[in-house]
This record gives structure tokens, sequence and C-alpha cells, in this order.
């Protein structure tokens, strides 16, 4: 029994769900439109305000595709009706970051800049939690959990934050374990 399978999705207002053939969902909400194609084995309902997912049997592969599909319906939602958002906080010495048209550009103790190029369907400013313009902090946003993440995911990778001094670009939640130094061992 699949406990997240078997809940429902409530459909806020102002969003609507269709399921065409072979499965394939689009969602419209007031932040944009989504599609996804989902395997033909499960079976996707509509009823008013709720989306429910169904399977045919037990098996192994089917069980483990009823709670994902149904994880992945709600992500979708939730997304054109609230949106998804990533902060970064780029922490060290001369360590800022920019936006300049579609690029981020990262200063992370490189000896060049480091440019990523910022996807079309997502939106990327330099912006603290109070919403002013900040060097060192990077708000990522968008409708799709995936890309979000993943952008934000790819953003870190430019630099760790490393475990003795804490520099490098780390996500504002984040707990980066500290260690000591060499000196901890001289005694």
């Amino acid at each position: 029994m699949s406990r997240i399978g078997n809940k429902l999705i409530t459909v806020p207002a102002g969003v609507e769900v269709t399921v065409a053939a072979g499965n394939e969902v689009t969602v419209k909400g007031p932040k944009g439109t989504l599609t996804q194609t989902f395997n033909s084995a499960l079976t996707i309902e509509v009823e008013g305000n709720v989306v429910t997912v169904k399977r045919p049997n037990d098996e192994k592969h089917v069980k483990q595709l009823h709670g994902t599909t149904r994880a992945l319906l709600n992500n979708m939602v939730v997304g054109v009706s609230q949106g998804y958002q990533k902060n970064l906080k780029v922490v060290g010495i001369g360590y800022r970051c920019a936006v300049k048209g579609s690029k981020l550009t990262l200063n992370v103790g490189y000896s060049n800049p480091v440019e990523i190029e910022i996807p079309k369907t997502l939106e990327v400013t330099c912006l603290d939690a109070a919403g002013k313009v900040s060097p060192t902090d990077i708000q990522v946003k968008g409708i799709s959990k995936q890309e979000v993440g993943q952008f934000a995911a790819e953003v870190r990778a430019v630099r760790k934050p490393e475990p003795y001094k804490g520099k490098g670009i780390k996500y504002v939640d984040e707990f980066i374990r500290r260690k000591e130094g060499k000196t901890a061992g001289k005694k």
C-alpha cells in the first residue's frame, strides 16, 4: 500500500489539469504551463478539483511508479500555482556574483570569473531575503522543481563550501560541518 501514491492531489483555484492520450498531463496555472508524460500502466483521473493516481496491480515496479507519479504531479500543481525558489549564499573574501543579461557571473577565487548560462524558464537574481541587491546572495525561481534544483546544484558545484573556513557557495539553510586546522594535532 503506497501511502504517498494513495494521497489525493487537491487542485487550487486558477489551476487546470488535463490528461490526454498516453497519460500526457498538462497543468496550467497563473505562473505558467507544465507538461509531462507518465507511464501508461497507471491511471490518472481528474474529478472536479481532485486528481487521483491509481495502479492496476501490486507488482513491484508498478508500486514504485505509483508514489513517484503522484509526487511529480503534485510538484507540477504546486509549481504552476506557487512556484519554487532556492536561495544560495556566496561566502568568502572577494567572492561575489552578478547577473548580466542571461548569464550569472561568479567570482569565487578562480583566475577568471565563471559564467553560467541562465535557462529561459528560470528567474535568477542577486537579492537577499529582504529583497535588496546583494553581491553575495543568489535567488533561483521557477515553476519546475527539477529545473530550479538542478540549476542551484550546478551553481553550488562551481565552488562547493570547504570545511575549514567555510568558503564557497552554499544553500542558505545548509549547515557546513567545520573542522579544525593542522594546529589541532600539534600539542
